[in-house]
């Protein structure tokens, strides 16, 4: 006989990257209820691990992908939509701001898994071991403040969740997830899918464009709630393109980047807004600056003295997207859903008699 397993949606998780006005432009007002779980006898993994020199992964099985074929107004197909692939980003789901909760990150994955990836593919990415060493030392101040480690956060228990309900899960020595995310994610499009990366991180807004969004978990309505490009434009009054050199400017407190303030008090938000819709991009707004003219003295001052240092701020926060990792097809596969109920009951389950650890 099946069990169950009833219990409120989460009002927990990691911190959230958007601001309040982007979680209430991107998420409707949403009336918390029970999540509920039942759990069927006799589920079990229907495929072993297999591990590569890059990756460890459980290789989802079944049927590949399909387009949807839509119907227009007029009754006939219309063209065929892309199919989605997930990348969920394992560590922050791991905590409740700087506290572990694996109860948080189970909730957050049944929720995920029930309402946002339903079956298509979703491949997991976790922080490689050593991955923060080389944005530190470009950059000492880089996460400096976090006592989060390889193995505090997305410990083997969820690594064995995730193979359980067919997920692959890839772990690159030596890389942050972010970087696996952002090579992984032009593989897929060259291969003609869409791009969905499931994370709270403000980092992968540098990647949105008309086939990448993000899917945020919105700790405030205990939900998933998807970012796209057009609710980054309305937000940032900018295309995404330009995300990476504005945040050269604004810095990353979250991270430890310093932005340009600090040394020029008086160049804001705004500044960098204007110079770059006029010029495109970091490096061409310092190459016309270092010939020319570009704005108000105090801007054109900043942009001579501290070209070096806003160089430097590109590199630390640029996603790497040539990380040694080689994407597998069979991770491009609908996902077996079948195992989800009973593992992700278990685990919820085993967490709240530990009293939510």
């Amino acid at each position: 006989m099946p069990t169950s397993l009833t219990l409120p949606l989460p009002a927990v998780g990691a911190a959230v990257a958007a601001s309040p006005v982007t979680a209430a432009r991107v998420a409707t007002p949403y009336r918390s209820r029970p999540l509920r779980l039942v759990a069927t006898p006799a589920a079990t993994a229907s495929s072993s691990p297999s591990t590569s020199t890059s990756a460890v992964s459980s290789a989802p099985p079944s049927a590949r992908h399909s387009r949807k074929h839509l119907a227009g107004r007029d009754g006939a197909p219309s063209k065929p939509t892309k199919p989605r692939v997930f990348f969920l980003d394992v560590n922050p789901l791991c905590f409740r701001g700087s506290q572990r909760s694996l109860s948080g990150f189970a909730r957050w994955l049944a929720l995920f898994f029930a309402h946002v990836s339903l079956r298509d593919p979703v491949v997991a990415v976790l922080d490689g071991e050593g991955g923060n060493e080389y944005r530190r030392r470009l950059l000492p101040s880089y996460k400096a403040h976090r006592t989060r480690g390889v193995g505090t956060g997305a410990d083997s228990r969820v690594v064995d969740v995730l193979r359980e309900c067919n997920v692959p899960v890839v772990r690159v020595h030596g890389y942050e997830a972010d970087d696996v995310v952002a090579t992984l994610t032009e593989q897929v499009l060259q291969k003609g899918y869409r791009v969905v990366i499931a994370s709270p991180d403000k980092d992968f807004k540098q990647l949105i464009s008309d086939d990448v969004q993000l899917v945020m978990p919105i700790p405030e309505i205990g939900r998933w709630s998807f970012y796209t490009l057009r609710h980054y434009v309305a937000q940032y009054k900018c295309d995404p393109t330009a995300d990476l050199s504005l945040r050269c400017f604004v810095g990353d407190e979250a991270d430890g980047v310093p932005g340009i303030q600090h040394l020029v008090p008086g160049f804001g938000r705004k500044t960098a807004v204007k110079l770059l819709q006029k010029h495109g991009s970091l490096e061409n707004l310092l190459n016309t600056a270092a010939v020319r003219t570009v704005g108000k003295d105090y801007a054109q001052d900043a942009l001579t003295k501290h070209a070096d240092y806003l160089r430097k701020n590109y590199e630390v926060l640029s996603l790497k997207r040539d990380v040694n990792v080689q994407l597998d097809d069979s991770w491009l596969s609908t996902r077996n859903t079948y195992n989800d109920t009973s593992v992700l009951s278990d685990f919820i389950l085993k967490f709240n008699n530990e009293g939510g650890s």
